[in-house]
């Protein structure tokens, strides 16, 4: 098993674990701050929103923690019992060691950390690596999964080897050409000065993964019998975001496919119509 860890140092890893922990101060709602075991080691979770609400599973994406969640927090807990989740082997309380994409390490962490929560069946949202994973567990655990949300996924249109080469580029040019990478991914948007802080401190601290993420197959992707929902940018730098939309739409007939003009790999202000989403009954049903 890969057993590369997510931070470069036990200094770097503190800075950025003070940074999240000031951020956390800003929970727009009252929260529960969980550890949980797996058998890949300690899994940290934010909960909140009534105990006996739905559960809704958020997963973050690559080179980022739980935190990215804090402007959404408050419309999810209004219906639904939320877990924020930090992903091992990125930037956050969880387990340090980057687990590999191939094989059934990730959808096997999640199976855990469902069972430690005594959830039997959830919403999932996943952004990017975290919408992978979120594929993941649904094409493994497909009983386990109510509705299936997607944010600009990686593994199901082909991820820009070109995006590996300007991210290295970037990096080799510091702060500046973090920050220039950081709109570029961000499809330009306005980035407030504290998340572009806290992205430069990640980017000199975390080790980011180089490898290309998997592509799932077609059988695998036709697995996904729940009501699933696809919002991509056309935009995005970092994946094939129309093959995606395309390839998805062709497989599951039943998904919602959003292709979102003018927008970066990286979605928001989409709360709404997620929610919108979430709270549409089953087909069928009365």
């Amino acid at each position: 098993m890969q057993t590369k860890l997510a931070f470069k140092s036990q200094e770097g890893k503190a800075a950025v674990l003070k940074f999240y922990d000031s951020l956390l101060e800003h929970w727009p709602v009252p929260n529960e701050k969980l550890y949980v075991d797996t058998r890949y080691g300690k899994t940290f979770i934010i909960a909140n929103g009534e105990k006996d609400a739905p559960p809704l599973v958020l997963l973050h994406g690559s080179a980022m923690n739980s935190v990215m969640w804090l402007a959404d927090a408050r419309e999810y807990s209004r219906n639904y019992r939320v877990y924020a989740v930090d992903i091992p082997g990125e930037p956050g309380r969880s387990d340090e060691n980057q687990l590999p994409l191939n094989g059934p390490a990730y959808a096997e962490w999640l199976e855990d950390v469902f069972n430690a929560l005594s959830i039997e069946k959830a919403n999932l949202i996943g952004i990017s690596l975290g919408a992978w994973l979120a594929v993941k567990f649904a094409v493994c655990c497909p009983e386990k999964v109510n509705k299936l949300v997607l944010l600009c996924p990686a593994g199901i249109g082909r991820q820009k080897v070109s995006f590996l080469f300007k991210a290295l580029a970037h990096m080799v040019l510091g702060e500046k050409g973090m920050d220039r990478l950081s709109k570029k991914v961000n499809g330009n948007q306005p980035i407030p000065d504290v998340v572009i802080k806290y992205q430069r401190l990640i980017g000199k601290n975390f080790n980011y993964r180089r490898g290309v993420i998997p592509l799932f197959t077609d059988s695998e992707l036709k697995r996904l019998t729940m009501p699933t929902i696809l919002f991509v940018g056309d935009k995005d730098i970092m994946f094939h975001s129309i093959d995606t939309a395309r390839r998805l739409g062709n497989l599951l007939p039943h998904a919602n496919i959003n292709v979102l003009p003018g927008t970066g790999h990286v979605i928001i202000n989409i709360t709404d119509k997620i929610t919108q989403f979430l709270r549409e009954r089953e087909r069928g049903q009365a």
